[in-house]
């Protein structure tokens, strides 16, 4: 099978000239910083400590890695979202930007941060964190989300990396606590993402992407929601109940069941409600995905507070 690049979008002229402001927006920053903020919660979590430089050195990689991904991710699919009302006014798809400059800036972000990764802190994070761009620049954007309703679940492992990268930058090696964060991220990605395809549909419908809602239909995607909310909240204590130093302490575990407990009311609301009709607000599913937000920030730092509490 091949594959062909998608056309670029259609713009009124040639591209203007790219703006600084335009080569950030690529990098997609509201979703980079949940990135940033598990990456470092996974390094400050890590039961050892690391030198202040080298711990900037490794988020800075996990921001530029995850920056690129994002820059290739929305290279790839210029006439995509140049369709999508959500995304029409992006850099590419309103010719602020040429594709070449696209594509090259993401590849320069992407090679730099595996590169400074390996060098200044371990080849290890480095192969982890190269994985983590493949993962969603190629097998996400190209592979999956085309061709699968289980687009995001199978895909949702790319955003799963940054706690496992940190974890890794500062012990140098892989261990139950960082896995246990992985799938953590891992079940909460499929019902954050549900709930803003439910209220975005009719968009991925119309450029031809099989989002659950546009194939499954919006009762089967809210009980799936419901679903995996159900095993997140036992999976969301795990590290409460890990072994060794590797153990969490009873802060982050009573937080992980209020913030979880919420995260399945939620959801709950969303998994058995039944539209009224096409002028429904669908204001259960906003509150999901506002909240998921929310709850991934406060899940991670409840890990950090927990972990520098002197008792």
């Amino acid at each position: 099978m091949t594959m062909t690049i998608p056309n670029p979008a259609p713009a009124s002229s040639a591209p203007l000239p790219a703006d600084w402001r335009d080569l950030f927006a690529l990098t997609k920053p509201r979703v980079m910083s949940l990135v940033i903020f598990t990456g470092l919660c996974g390094l400050l979590a890590a039961p050892t400590t690391i030198h202040p430089v080298l711990g900037f050195t490794a988020i800075l990689c996990i921001a530029m890695g995850a920056g690129g991904a994002a820059a290739l991710n929305q290279w790839w699919e210029a006439d995509l979202d140049a369709g999508m009302k959500r995304t029409a006014q992006r850099p590419l798809p309103q010719g602020r930007l040429d594709r070449t400059t696209a594509r090259d800036f993401a590849g320069v972000l992407c090679a730099a941060s595996v590169f400074l990764m390996g060098f200044a802190i371990s080849w290890l994070a480095a192969a982890i964190l190269a994985v983590s761009i493949v993962y969603y620049a190629v097998v996400y954007t190209i592979w999956l989300k085309p061709r699968t309703p289980q687009n995001i679940v199978i895909g949702g492992g790319a955003g799963a990396f940054p706690p496992l990268i940190g974890w890794v930058a500062a012990t140098g090696h892989v261990s139950l606590m960082p896995v246990v964060l992985f799938a953590i991220i891992f079940f909460w990605t499929p019902p954050h993402f549900w709930a803003l395809a439910l209220f975005v549909k009719t968009d991925y419908a119309k450029v031809g992407i099989p989002m659950m809602p546009v194939v499954a239909g919006e009762r089967s995607t809210r009980r799936q929601i419901l679903a995996y909310a159900v095993l997140l909240l036992p999976l969301s204590a795990l590290p409460w109940w890990l072994p060794g130093d590797e153990h969490a302490g009873a802060v982050y575990g009573v937080s992980a069941l209020v913030l979880s407990s919420v995260f399945l009311a939620l959801s709950v609301r969303v998994g058995l409600r039944e539209r009224t009709g096409p002028d429904d607000a669908m204001k259960p599913e906003k509150q999901l995905f506002a909240y998921s937000v929310l709850y991934l920030f406060a899940l991670f730092a409840a890990l950090v507070v927990d972990r520098f509490l002197p008792f």
